[in-house]
């Protein structure tokens, strides 16, 4: 299914008038508007190649139709979304939901839709057909050194994968834990699991990274060998300076203050990257900004202090990628929803008077620090992020070109209506 140029113009001018005046109310009330948009167009948020499938629950998996049934047909989705909201650049790959035959030609297909390949991710948390150990009582923190070499082996296979098509990262997350005490011993979980560790960092390119991601809980329920982001942070400042912690916005327990441990990250130098969703439990998976869109905007204006206090590029010093999926939507507008609503964050939090903030902090006015980041946060930016689409050739209105131009109906006609996706 393609989106040509045509059908996005034809769209943008049924929505332009409108747009306009909104885009002209919020420069008469913004000084450096131009600044923010040109920010929110160069900004990318990859797309993970499980995301464009419906999602699966304990209890069922209810398939829309039309989903991806093999790589190519997943980079066809995610070009389709770039088309239409010009921040989906990139897609991010699940080995070994995601081998690709032939590398050269999965990474001329990528280039034809405009998308390069984020950050690899292995998988030690499910047993592969035909493997032959198991993961039922971990992977890299396994007390039999032939589970930890076979962690490993997949690993290293994950990274040439990438180098064949142009990735420059690895993520690592690991299901491994215990369910009830005295299953495991802490200590020998950790020290295992960091030696596996070091023999994939050692494999790594010299400009690649590795980003160590951590969960409370789950699968796992009495402990996580990787279970918040101070066991993460342990991991990557003994592994090397090209390790990293990857922050999960559902992997951690209730009421958690997500806004300072990205803080503290970035202070240290050790903040990676992440993995975008919402959530009201726990890891829920829900579309961005959703549930908590508050607390996003904090996340944001925590990473726009921390990384222009260190001289970071917004755009590509930390890795950007969503991390969502459910039952109920059609996943390509899931992804488009959670893309507007990451742009949403960073625009507001572009918006923030850094000076008035810090002065406020230094005199303890909680009241005034409050007002300047609540301005920020009510301010509706929508169209400076559609007049970032606009400027590089997107649709002011994705989801609404993607409903009238029957995208999902196209796709099921061409792949059927009972197709499965690979992935959870």
């Amino acid at each position: 299914m393609v989106i040509d140029k045509k059908q996005i113009d034809s769209s943008n001018e049924n929505h332009l008038a409108q747009h306009r005046q909104r885009l002209q109310f919020l420069k008469n009330e913004i000084s450096d508007a131009d600044t923010v948009i040109e920010k929110l167009s160069q900004f990318q948020i990859a797309i993970p190649s499980w995301a464009l499938g419906t999602g699966g629950t304990r209890f069922g998996r209810f398939p829309g139709g039309g989903e991806p049934r093999s790589l190519e047909e997943k980079i066809e989705d995610v070009g389709l979304l770039h088309r239409l909201n010009r921040s989906s650049g990139a897609i991010s790959l699940h080995i070994p939901w995601d081998i690709p035959k032939d590398g050269n030609a999965i990474r001329e297909l990528a280039a034809q839709h405009g998308l390069r390949f984020d950050a690899m991710n292995s998988n030690t948390f499910q047993d592969q057909p035909g493997q032959p150990l198991s993961y039922k009582f971990g992977s890299m923190q396994h007390t039999d050194p032939a589970v930890r070499r076979q962690a490993i082996e997949h690993n290293l296979e994950v990274i040439q994968h990438g180098i064949a098509l142009g990735s420059k990262s690895i993520t690592v997350w690991l299901s491994d834990g215990s369910c009830f005490p005295g299953q495991l011993n802490f200590r020998k979980a950790f020290q295992n699991t960091l030696e596996s560790l070091r023999e994939v960092y050692k494999a790594l390119p010299s400009d690649w990274k590795m980003f160590v991601e951590y969960k409370a809980f789950e699968p796992n329920f009495y402990s996580m060998t990787v279970g918040d982001w101070g066991q993460s942070l342990l991991y990557s400042s003994k592994l090397g300076e090209r390790a990293f912690t990857l922050v999960d916005l559902g992997h951690h327990l209730p009421n958690a203050n997500i806004e300072q441990i990205v803080a503290l990250l970035l202070m240290e130098g050790k903040l990676g990257g992440f993995h975008f969703n919402d959530s009201k439990f726990g890891d829920d998976d829900l579309t961005v900004g959703s549930v908590k869109p508050y607390q996003l905007f904090l996340i944001f204006n925590e990473l726009i202090e921390g990384m222009d206090a260190r001289g970071m590029n917004h755009a590509s010093d930390l890795g950007w990628m969503i991390d969502a999926s459910h039952n109920v939507k059609d996943p390509l507008e899931d992804l488009l929803q959670s893309v507007e609503a990451i742009k949403i964050a960073y625009a507001q939090a572009l918006l923030v008077d850094r000076k008035k903030l810090a002065e406020a902090q230094e005199k303890n006015d909680t009241v005034q620090a409050q007002e300047i980041l609540q301005a920020a946060f009510r301010t509706d930016v929508r169209a400076l992020v559609a007049e970032a689409r606009l400027k590089t050739g997107g649709a002011l209105n994705p989801i609404d070109l993607f409903r009238k131009a029957n995208v999902r109906q196209h796709l099921i006609k061409a792949r059927g209506s009972k197709t499965f996706s690979t992935g959870l």
